[in-house]
């Protein structure tokens, strides 16, 4: 990053995020993507990092995606920041909402207007996953992964902690034995070379 980003712009732009996320946490990603990498604050390759982590930590998801993406562009002030941003546009409207929602809640008009936000929600938050998915997904085994993680999650409500929790143990073994796949080939070629030079 060359320049140093403000902590004004950083409440700025979660302001601007906070105040047209409609749908919660997921809802926030497209935005998020938009905002932040055409600044350059962050890479393609950050946004599936900081999804990830914002999912398997305890609290709201939007308030989790703002403390961990503030605390890349600036530490602790810049997760204040943008928390602080993202959090204040949606209580200001929350706040007018439920002072004057009982007035209008039964008018067929808005009854409509919220039906037709929500499709509209589904798609913002699916076009962000496919795109990770489409950078994430190297080969077979991870589209088998995501697959499985998105059956297990959507069909028998099995709680994203414990998937993550398995693949960070599947990854860190196959590591593990890959490892030391290669040391115990590497020393078994040294082995061939010192018994052949000692025949010599």
């Amino acid at each position: 990053m060359e320049k140093k980003v403000s902590l004004w712009q950083i409440f700025g732009v979660f302001a601007k995020i906070g105040a047209f996320t409609i749908g919660g946490g997921y809802a926030m990603i497209p935005l998020i993507q938009a905002e932040m990498s055409r600044r350059g604050w962050i890479s393609d390759d950050d946004l599936p990092d900081i999804v990830a982590l914002s999912q398997s930590a305890p609290g709201v998801m939007a308030v989790n995606i703002s403390i961990f993406a503030g605390h890349k562009l600036r530490g602790v002030k810049g997760s204040i920041a943008a928390t602080l941003g993202s959090i204040l546009p949606s209580f200001l409207i929350i706040l007018a909402i439920a002072m004057f929602f009982t007035a209008f809640k039964d008018n067929p008009w808005v009854e409509r207007a919220f039906k037709g936000i929500r499709p509209v929600v589904i798609s913002l938050i699916a076009v962000p996953m496919v795109k990770m998915a489409q950078k994430s997904c190297k080969n077979v085994w991870h589209w088998a992964l995501a697959v499985v993680s998105l059956l297990l999650v959507a069909f028998l409500n099995v709680s994203p902690i414990y998937i993550i929790l398995c693949v960070l143990v599947i990854g860190f073994s196959v590591t593990y034995y890959r490892i030391r796949s290669l040391d115990c080939a590497r020393d078994d070629k040294e082995g061939a070379r010192d018994d052949k030079e000692a025949s010599r």
